[in-house]
């Protein structure tokens, strides 16, 4: 079943819950988006090839092919923003999801409201990503992508080379979710065999300049099992 109200961004529904459309709809209508459903796996990857699509909320658990199965098919040609709402809350299987290029995961049960920001963060970054943007600004937080310059309250932060490549990668993802796997490409390279633990030394490390407290992060959080997310544009506090 496919159903559409007016709206501005168009954003793709795809689950076979009943409850869930019904929780959803009127909260993404309200918003200003057009809802279109989708409660399979296949007819959502024909819905994504055929219409213009602004971003897509995905189950994981369909009646047909996995959810994870539809982001590896759809991102070989789409980067619509993915976010993921499922039930399963098995960190492997959320891993999975991001790796295959899902922007977010948001577990069943979940308010709407949290459903809501990481959606407007997941379709501000994708934005971000692709686009031309030379400067990201959180905060008191600066980066200069063109001079690879980093401020913190109007002072210059002396980062290694490794360092920035890291706090670079979070800030193109700023909002979301950014795991070891995908960390590890940014910073050593596609093809890097690196030990999770590198990574969770380097952000260590970047917090200690970053934090006014390292180990009560504000700037740079992490996501328990899954990897880091740095804070959003605007975020404040």
């Amino acid at each position: 079943m496919i159903r559409t109200v007016p709206s501005a961004a168009r954003v793709l529904v795809v689950d076979d819950e009943p409850q869930i459309l019904r929780a959803l709809r009127p909260a993404l209508a309200a918003a200003g988006y057009e809802v279109i459903e989708a409660e399979a796996g296949l007819p959502a990857i024909e819905l994504m090839a055929a219409e213009n699509l602004d971003a897509v909320i995905l189950d994981l658990g369909l009646p047909d092919i996995d959810g994870k199965e539809v982001i590896s098919r759809v991102r070989d040609w789409s980067e619509a923003p993915i976010l993921v709402l499922s039930a399963r809350d098995i960190e492997q299987e959320k891993i999975e999801a991001l790796d295959r290029g899902a922007d977010d995961f948001v577990n069943k049960p979940f308010a709407i409201g949290e459903l809501m920001a990481r959606l407007r963060a997941a379709m501000r970054g994708r934005e971000r990503r692709f686009s031309t943007r030379a400067r990201f600004r959180a905060g008191e937080l600066h980066i200069d992508f063109s001079t690879r310059r980093v401020t913190l309250s109007d002072e210059e932060l002396r980062l290694s080379p490794r360092e920035y490549e890291l706090l670079r990668a979070l800030a193109r993802h700023a909002g979301q979710v950014v795991t070891h796997k995908q960390l590890i490409a940014a910073v050593w390279g596609p093809n890097a065999t690196v030990d999770a633990q590198f990574v969770r030394v380097l952000v260590g490390q970047v917090r200690q300049k970053l934090e006014e407290d390292p180990s009560n992060p504000r700037i740079l959080k992490t996501e328990p099992g899954l990897g880091y997310r740095l804070i959003a544009e605007d975020e404040t506090g």
